[in-house]
């Protein structure tokens, strides 16, 4: 069973009905079989913890890149690099795991280069095929 995609101002979001730890792990694995890898890992739950106290929800941001397409982009715009890599979050909200993605799109918009508008079609269709083949539970 598959949920749907939602379309959000900057990015993707779809719920799963996995647990938050498997989440993570499935998302790595739906990165990984697209091309992404995942060079960043922030525990924003621990960290938050760690330097004020704050008890938040469990939440982790994976800085996914697809080198191909990073390989790209950069040498089209080297300062693209700003805003690399995307983003993908995975958070709890009231007992459900979302997981949400940044539209590669606002990355090839911000830079205003036209020529980095197809690398980031790509990029998108990869991540909304990541997305798509995470399970509703």
């Amino acid at each position: 069973m598959t949920a749907t995609i939602e379309q959000l101002a900057f990015g993707l979001r779809r719920e799963t009905g996995l647990p938050f730890h498997q989440a993570v792990e499935a998302v790595r694995e739906a990165l990984k079989a697209q091309g992404f890898g995942v060079l960043t890992e922030i525990d924003v739950q621990a960290t938050l913890r760690e330097k004020i106290g704050a008890e938040t929800d469990p939440y982790v941001i994976l800085g996914a890149c697809n080198p191909r397409l990073a390989h790209r982009a950069l040498e089209l715009e080297p300062d693209v690099g700003l805003l690399l890599p995307c983003n993908v979050v995975v958070r709890t909200h009231e007992g459900r795991t979302v997981v949400s993605a940044l539209d590669p799109g606002v990355i090839a918009e911000l830079a205003d280069h036209p020529d980095l508008k197809p690398i980031a079609e790509e990029a998108t269709r990869l991540l909304d095929a990541a997305l798509e083949s995470l399970t509703a539970g």
